[in-house]
């Protein structure tokens, strides 16, 4: 089946950078998880979905943006709402989380204007808000290609570091560590991740390929490592399985790749409730 679907170069394109989000977008996810900080990935979402809809915007009204991809301008937005986060959480020291949702909201009120300004949706920024198998060129497949290195190059060089940060802060800046510094990184990569997966799960529902392989990992995991392990295992299948399905009905794949997710975490909830129940009795 999936022979027949990689015959097209477009396809392969899909399937090769939906093969590398699903790795470095769970990958990101435990730590993110880990930390509490979930909702980030919501609020660079919507921020990445106002600087696709002002390229989309200005492409129709400024010719030199005309034939500018609008992933660079998402990228340089995702970077921006992540750096102003962080500004944020430490403007607001006692109420830190008061930083997504004003960023958050930001976001969706830009966006409202520039796809106002745009005379509304397009097929185009429809591709971006939900994903599309054939919309995924050669030029954003090298681009995702590329901050996969990004993000395999930052993990494997402050792995120590981010495992101190996410399970006790306050050891980790008592201890010396730069946590400011490397946080203000991990943001950055986190918002080229979401930026990277845009084309192939969507805007709107590209967190929930951060979380929900994590959230199934978590129930059957026994140490860190495994549950990164098994989250990008579990993110690898509902990426594969979405874009399958999203092929052959015809079907936008950041809906079929996140419905699979939901129906791996319950399938592992109730295969963990049978396991648990099945050891109670004996």
């Amino acid at each position: 089946m999936i022979e027949s679907i990689l015959q097209y170069d477009f396809l392969q394109n899909a399937f090769l950078s939906g093969i590398i989000i699903g790795i470095i977008a769970p990958l990101l996810g435990v730590f993110i998880v880990v930390r509490r900080l979930s909702l980030i990935a919501d609020a660079l979402s919507h921020v990445t979905l106002a600087g696709i809809a002002g390229s989309l915007y200005l492409s129709q009204s400024v010719t030199a943006f005309a034939t500018l991809n609008p992933i660079y301008l998402g990228i340089v937005s995702a970077v921006g709402g992540s750096v102003l986060i962080e500004r944020l959480r430490r403007l607001y020291k006692h109420f830190e989380e008061l930083a997504i949702p004003i960023i958050m909201s930001a976001g969706l009120g830009m966006s409202a204007i520039f796809i106002s300004l745009a005379q509304g949706f397009s097929t185009d920024l429809f591709s971006y808000l939900f994903g599309s198998v054939s919309a995924v060129s050669r030029q954003d497949l090298w681009i995702v290609l590329g901050i996969a290195i990004l993000v395999f190059a930052f993990i494997f060089i402050f792995y120590k570091e981010l495992f101190v940060l996410s399970f006790d802060e306050d050891y980790a800046k008592a201890s010396g560590l730069p946590a400011k510094t490397i946080h203000l990184l991990f943001m950055v990569v986190t918002a080229l991740v979401i930026a990277a997966s845009m084309r192939i799960v969507g805007i709107l529902l590209v967190s929930s390929l951060i979380t929900l392989p994590v959230a199934a990992s978590i129930r059957i995991a026994k140490g860190f490592k495994q549950t990164i392990f098994f989250a990008i295992l579990f993110g690898e299948l509902a990426v594969i399985i979405g874009l399958v399905t999203a092929f052959y009905l015809n079907l936008a794949p950041g809906g079929t790749i996140v419905v699979t997710s939901i129906l791996i975490l319950l399938l592992v909830i109730m295969i963990k409730k049978i396991v648990m129940a099945i050891r109670a009795k004996d």
